[in-house]
């Protein structure tokens, strides 16, 4: 079967006195039908390229589910009266929300059955659910597209009666005021950015809603949350560098908004509540790692804020939880998250213990104040995610749940992990790895090893178990994880030094990092692969451009590729929101500096990897246009005969497909794809 080749329509991009040849720009037409029979056509390619592939799909496919336990429930937590509990029934594909009042040995009410909304829907994805202060009403919103719009539905949890209110083009996210009848949401303009809060009164017509707020400056994107201690609601206004926070009592919904501290570039905070003060977490008089400040509720501007606990050069402060004895921080040093405790009547302070080598800890669902218990999250590249209660009193520690899986083949003694550092290009900056493999996976320059990567937004990709994985480390593949620059693994100038005309420094990082791991040993060129996905997608492509000879294959799975068109087009959903990241380039300076790592503005007449590109139909983040014209243009230059395989979801959009065990089907064509590169080695 012959590989695709979108026809070519000649289009000239100008600005700054410099011109770019687009002749797949029309592939943006999403309603055209020739971009439809397109993108099907490819789908198709991808089928046919892959058919030797089907029964090892399939089972890729049984293996990864086998490991899940079918009719799975979360930990229930304590809430206002219920216990709240997401459980999964074998055999059904969507979760169901349930509670029960007072004790678990209660009846269980079911809130929402997702398997009977998402009857007869190719997607469906609950956004959010929440249940009024006086537990008789809850709030649920729904998408069926893909594209991250949400429409906000209530029900009466007496009568099961879903209620006439449909709020359409939202977030998602509903609060409830304590009046039991108003709740506020946010709506999302024709670019997808959230930038306006109303107000809605149960029964009146989602037409007459009050429009509370507006984000007017289209770099910045808007919340709204209940404070912890429930008194107060809030709307956080945010862009990259810069947040604005306003407050009402929950109490009275028609009070006028305070705002914390007006917004100023490069102050960035998060608020909660305790008593009569606000805690902020804050990067304000040069605390670029964070630390937190506390002021009186009626004296809350920057003027006033008293230092909590001080910034600290070495450690990053990644949040924060109070408790009405205990302070309980987040923080990061070194790259490793830990987890320290503040008692607030005798100043003791400690940090729990943990022993992987690489691992990820974060604070749990803590919802009460008046408590010395603590819940907390554990989780490393060998052992499945846990969830610990700890006695903060007592210093004792039990265990809750533990993800289980299933199959009798799995025991964390058989996996090995590592964190190891390669030496970067500059001879000075080390680039930590994170690494695991089973212990009979000898490294050597025949072991196949899959590195992954995102590094970008401030965002680490911290060690962590998947289930799904074992189905590569089973079959002799080392998997990696590069802390790339770009995140911040090891503190917010990590995350500087990644960004906007450092950008670069995201690339070089990977691809030091693939080099390294080759010069030790643990694979070669032969044998490495890479995968990112959205902002990592950007990185698998600028990765090939700069280095196409070093990795065997590439999966880039929702890529960011066409950076400098989608930075210029502020129609496109998220664009001016990134300027930030990115920069802007409508500035020369930044111009250049894009188009000189973009990776479809890098194509060339050269070989490049094998390579599995994939996207949605309806990605609301990425569009799918991106990687369209991407592997359109790389059929047209590239000079090898390697696969070049490009799958469209067409029913799903950035998250990919909905449903439990649906999703797993792409994680066994993607681990399909490598295998089969792997075997023909």
């Amino acid at each position: 079967m012959k590989a695709p080749q979108a026809k070519k329509i000649e289009k000239t991009l100008e600005i700054h006195g410099d011109q770019r040849m687009d002749p797949y720009f029309w592939l943006n037409e999403r309603e055209n039908p020739e971009v439809l029979r397109y993108l099907e056509e490819e789908n198709s390619y991808a089928d046919f390229m892959m058919k030797d592939t089907e029964e090892l799909q399939e089972e890729l496919f049984e293996e990864m589910k086998s490991r899940y336990k079918k009719d799975d429930e979360s930990l229930p937590y304590f809430f206002n009266g219920y216990w709240y509990i997401v459980r999964y029934e074998e055999g059904k594909e969507y979760p169901i929300f349930c509670r029960k009042q007072h004790s678990l040995d209660r009846p269980e009410e079911i809130i929402v059955d997702v398997n009977i909304l998402a009857e007869g829907e190719s997607f469906f994805e609950v956004g959010s659910v929440a249940v009024s202060p006086d537990n008789l009403l809850a709030s649920f919103s729904a998408d069926n597209v893909g594209r991250r719009i949400y429409t906000i539905n209530f029900k009466d949890l007496q009568t099961g009666e879903i209620l006439p209110d449909k709020i359409p083009n939202t977030t998602g996210k509903a609060v409830w005021a304590n009046d039991n009848k108003h709740v506020f949401y946010i709506r999302k303009d024709t670019n997808l950015r959230a930038f306006q809060v109303y107000r809605h009164q149960l029964g009146t017509d989602p037409s007459e809603d009050v429009l509370i707020f507006h984000e007017e400056d289209d770099t910045f994107d808007v919340n709204v949350f209940k404070t912890k201690s429930l008194k107060y609601i809030f709307i956080a206004s945010s862009s990259t560098i810069s947040d604005e926070h306003r407050f009402i009592p929950s109490d009275d919904v028609f009070a006028d908004w305070t705002v914390i501290q007006p917004r100023m570039d490069d102050l960035e905070y998060s608020v909660e509540h305790y008593e009569d003060e606000f805690y902020i977490i804050t990067n304000a008089d040069d605390a670029t790692n964070f630390k937190i400040v506390k002021t009186k509720i009626s004296q809350c501007s920057m003027d006033h804020w008293v230092d909590v606990i001080p910034h600290r050069e070495n450690v990053l402060l990644e949040g924060f939880e109070i408790f009405r004895d205990y302070l309980v921080l987040e923080e990061r040093e070194q790259g490793l998250l830990q987890i320290k405790i503040i008692n607030e009547k005798n100043g003791e302070s400690y940090y729990l213990p943990f022993s992987d080598p690489t691992y990820t800890a974060y604070i749990g669902i803590n919802l009460e104040f008046d408590t010395d218990i603590l819940r907390y999250g554990y989780t490393s590249l060998t052992q499945p995610g846990s969830t610990y209660e700890y006695n903060m009193k007592e210093k004792t520690t039990q265990l809750l749940k533990q993800q289980e899986v299933l199959g009798g083949k799995f025991s964390p003694e058989n996996y090995i992990s590592e964190r190891i550092w390669a030496d970067s290009r500059d001879g000075k900056t080390k680039i930590p790895v994170s690494l695991v493999y089973h212990k009979d996976t000898v490294k050597s320059g025949d072991t196949p090893l899959l590195l992954y990567g995102y590094g970008s937004y401030g965002h680490t990709v911290d060690a962590s178990f998947s289930n799904v994985r074992l189905s590569l480390l089973d079959r002799g593949f080392i998997y990696a994880i590069a802390h790339i620059r770009g995140g911040e693994y090891l503190g917010r100038e990590w995350y500087e030094e990644g960004k906007m005309l450092y950008k670069k420094n995201t690339f070089f990082d990977f691809i030091d990092a693939g080099k390294f791991l080759i010069r030790e040993n643990y694979t070669s060129s032969k044998h490495l692969y890479a995968m990112g996905g959205s902002a990592g997608g950007l990185l698998m492509g600028a990765v090939v451009n700069f280095e196409p000879k070093l990795f065997n294959g590439i999966v880039a799975q929702v890529p960011f590729v066409d950076v400098v068109t989608t930075m210029l087009d502020e129609t496109i959903p998220l664009t001016t929101g990134e300027y930030d990241e990115w920069g802007n380039p409508n500035d020369r300076e930044y111009y250049d500096y894009m188009k000189s790592y973009s990776p479809y503005d890098n194509v060339e007449a050269k070989d490049y990897p094998h390579m599995l590109i994939t996207t949605g139909l309806h990605d609301s983040q990425v569009q799918y246009w991106e990687p369209a014209k991407w592997v359109a243009r790389l059929r047209e230059l590239k000079t090898d005969d390697h696969l070049l395989i490009f799958k469209t979801d067409m029913s799903a959009g950035h998250g990919g497909a909905s449903g439990r065990f649906e999703s797993l089907k792409e994680d066994a064509l993607e681990y399909a794809f490598l295998i089969k590169l792997e075997n023909k080695n």
